[in-house]
């Protein structure tokens, strides 16, 4: 079980129209915010327990502070890395299509609607950052990951892991590295080898820190980061929808499902 990074530090004093917010899947403070209309600054504020404010997971209650706690611009100067998504998001849907909730919808009918501002703002940084640029790269690997994830519902295997013990074809040679580098993220990257390569890429520490792997903003860069590790575009690029299939899964599992995914992606980003 996930365990959130908190304090014992008390609660500060709260305004009375405070509400509690119990996280979900896809959430991240930004977007908590955002749909709330209050600041950032004042959201981290009234969760003095929230150690890491780019750490957050499902279960955990989050105070939202009432009425205009916007606060000013006097508050210090922050390193969130989901303050610099949502502006990477919004620069990246300007500059190259990317996806918006909406149209995100569209392709995956079965998605919360409350959740998916923030996915669509994860998937807009990320294929910024990897330059998956064109409509076509776009529907591609936004349909393999919708595949991949159930709808962006599953963000870590079901399964234990017991079963990659001991794999070193997944560089699993530690004991326990099968139950600590199970499958997590969009497209369930497995194995302290996959950990260990998507960290140097990503400069995230997912060999000690593996359940950073299963953060939404993180999955999305991670999979980006497979995308272009393997270059996918190339097949994406020659519509060889079959090609990229087998890129992502190894083989054609599921390719009905996905196709279907793209076909709905390429309607909702033409």
């Amino acid at each position: 079980m996930a365990i959130s990074p908190v304090s014992n530090n008390p609660a500060i004093s709260l305004p009375p129209d405070t509400r509690a917010h119990s996280v979900v899947h896809g959430d991240t403070l930004w977007a908590i915010a955002a749909q709330n209309g209050v600041s950032l600054q004042a959201l981290i504020q009234a969760n003095p327990q929230v150690l890491n404010p780019d750490l957050i997971y499902p279960g955990d209650q989050i105070q939202i502070p009432g009425g205009d706690a916007g606060g000013g611009h006097d508050a210090s100067p922050m390193t969130l890395a989901s303050q610099a998504a949502a502006t990477g998001a919004i620069d990246a849907a300007g500059a190259a299509g990317g996806v918006t909730g909406d149209q995100l919808l569209q392709i995956v009918p079965t998605l919360d609607p409350a959740q998916a501002p923030a996915i669509a703002q994860n998937l807009n940084v990320a294929m910024a950052e990897a330059n998956i640029t064109t409509p076509q790269q776009q529907a591609m690997f936004i349909a393999q990951l919708a595949h991949e994830s159930g709808g962006f519902r599953y963000m870590e295997e079901i399964a234990s892991g017991a079963a990659y013990e001991g794999r070193a074809d997944l560089g699993n040679t530690q004991p326990g590295d099968g139950v600590r580098y199970k499958g997590r993220g969009y497209i369930q990257v497995t194995g302290r080898h996959n950990y260990t390569e998507a960290g140097n890429a990503l400069g995230l520490d997912l060999v000690n820190n593996p359940q950073l792997a299963a953060q939404p903003e993180n999955a999305a860069r991670i999979a980006a980061w497979y995308w272009t590790s393997r270059d996918i575009n190339s097949a994406a690029d020659r519509g060889d929808f079959l090609q990229v299939t087998k890129l992502i899964n190894g083989g054609t599992n599921g390719l009905a499902d996905r196709q279907a995914y793209y076909a709905r992606a390429q309607a909702a980003l033409s």
